[in-house]
């Protein structure tokens, strides 16, 4: 059976560099984990939080489930600013250089009061089309982190899907193991009935055959396990078919679990035998490791 499933745990990363009008080098991060629906977390520096949409509608491109985390790590690279020196604030110190040096203090040189004259030009806001532009690239990365992530899952889902095909082997076999046993109950019933008959047999009057013959068809009837089982077979191959499909099928395995299990509980019940309770048990065990890896199938 060919298992094709994705899983929701994992982690990618991508990271290049932005030229233009605002260059900047830049690296996002995207880790998911298994969640009954798709939720985004999306962190970003001061100033690019518009990206936050950008980001939800490209993660929902790439995934149906699981609840992801995507930070943006960004380091920008400004142009040295021009230093200018302040003519106004110059004069102002030459004219208090003076002053002291009137009083006996020793003038200070002219290279080091234009050095604290000096300014320096603020950058220009980068405008709307700079800021598109940069935003666009931004989320172009934000993709290529998604598809690194995507493709991780699918890899970590050729793992996981071999486990859960396993499982729903292992469930088959029980299956069948049961069924055989199944099959012999009416006449452990019977037997177990004659030998209650015997031990009875001083304190109330003997069952004639017939009576015995009914009430053992009582007892099969209650505890007849042909359509727990029949029910437990057809689950069998709704698992493989919906895991042959190739689609995001973890809310449908979840829900067929629960299913596998409530036949497994009433096997269990309806068992008169040791060995067929035991059968009933380890079907449960492994009903319950298939539940529980089937939680990080998208």
């Amino acid at each position: 059976m060919a298992v094709v499933v994705t899983s929701m745990t994992g982690f990618a990363r991508a990271e290049g560099r932005l030229a233009g009008a605002i260059p900047m080098a830049w690296s996002w991060e995207a880790k998911s984990v298994n969640g009954k629906n798709l939720e985004v977390r999306v962190r970003t520096p001061h100033g690019f939080e518009g990206l936050e949409i950008a980001a939800k509608q490209a993660a929902a491109e790439h995934f149906a489930r699981g609840s992801l985390n995507l930070l943006l790590t960004v380091t920008g690279e400004t142009a040295t600013r021009e230093a200018v020196v302040d003519e106004a604030v110059l004069d102002g110190l030459i004219a208090l250089a003076a002053r002291k040096a009137a009083a006996g203090i020793a003038p200070a040189a002219l290279d080091g009061l234009m050095a604290l004259a000096q300014t320096r030009e603020a950058p220009t806001p980068p405008d709307a089309d700079a800021v598109t532009v940069r935003d666009a690239g931004l989320v172009a990365g934000l993709k290529a982190a998604l598809n690194n992530l995507a493709e991780a899952l699918r890899e970590e889902g050729v793992t996981l899907g071999a486990v859960v095909a396993d499982q729903i082997s292992t469930i088959e076999s029980l299956c069948a193991e049961a069924r055989s046993l199944a099959a012999m109950q009416p006449e452990a019933m019977k037997a177990r009935l004659l030998q209650q008959v015997r031990e009875l047999a001083t304190d109330v009057p003997a069952l004639s055959p017939e009576r015995l013959a009914q009430e053992t068809v009582l007892l099969a009837v209650k505890y007849d396990l042909r359509e727990e089982l029949d029910r437990l077979t057809a689950h069998v191959a709704q698992a493989r078919e919906i895991l042959a499909k190739g689609e995001p099928c973890g809310r449908r395995l979840d829900f067929l679990s629960q299913e596998f299990n409530r036949e497994a509980n009433t096997l269990c019940s309806k068992s008169s035998d040791l060995a067929l309770t035991r059968v009933g048990l380890a079907l449960k065990s492994v009903i319950d490791q298939f539940r529980e890896q089937i939680q990080n199938i998208e």
